[in-house]
């Protein structure tokens, strides 16, 4: 796995006012390197998706996509069931949930790839692609980035953040009942407990 530290961006662009983790891919779908590209072709279909993640130990190992199961199993002629995940994959490049989409569509021109995993506190818990990228257009940019800006605050409009997707900046872990207070995210499990320690 090629993971992508964050960077300060100086780019005036209105796509660097939104992250990656606005228009990323959410739950990540994975198989096993052992798996065969039998089972991941059938796994892509069910889940209507082009590529599956290859864990290892909770850990991404590489990636397989549509494209590597026809170029190098369905073209050669070769059985499915009997090749595995490993003899396909591919490295995996990633970005952190908090990069512009601006960086993300760099990375993805830089090594020529259409997909990267996106990571969150060492985790890995989406997929941006490169169709993903060109999907907000210039007219849609401004109006994620408005969301994107008070959401988190940014333009110092008092707004209740109920209903609000994402990860909790407790426990890390994702909820679509995020609430905004002083500068953070909190799920209702977290609240409930801040509010059980409050009480007692």
């Amino acid at each position: 796995m090629v993971k992508k530290l964050i960077r300060e961006h100086t780019d005036a662009h209105m796509t660097t006012r939104v992250l990656v983790r606005d228009i990323m891919n959410s739950p990540v779908v994975s198989a096993s390197p052992n798996d065969s590209i039998h089972d991941i072709a059938k796994k892509m279909k069910d889940e209507n998706i082009g590529s599956i993640i290859i864990m290892e130990k909770d850990k991404p190992v590489g990636i397989v996509t549509d494209w590597d199961i026809v170029s190098k199993a369905i073209v050669n002629d070769a059985k499915p069931s009997q090749i595995k995940a490993k003899e396909v994959m591919k490295e995996i490049y990633t970005i952190e949930s908090e990069e512009s989409i601006t960086e993300a569509a760099r990375l993805l021109r830089k090594h020529n790839i259409k997909r990267l995993g996106v990571v969150y506190k060492n985790r890995l818990v989406g997929i941006i692609s490169s169709s993903d990228v060109i999907a907000v257009t210039p007219d849609l940019v401004e109006i994620v980035s408005e969301k994107s800006t008070i959401i988190r605050g940014e333009l110092g409009i008092a707004r209740s953040a109920r209903n609000v997707s994402g990860f909790c900046d407790q426990c890390g872990e994702w909820s679509d009942l995020l609430q905004y207070d002083e500068g953070t995210f909190t799920c209702e499990v977290c609240r409930g407990e801040s509010s059980s320690a409050e009480d007692t």
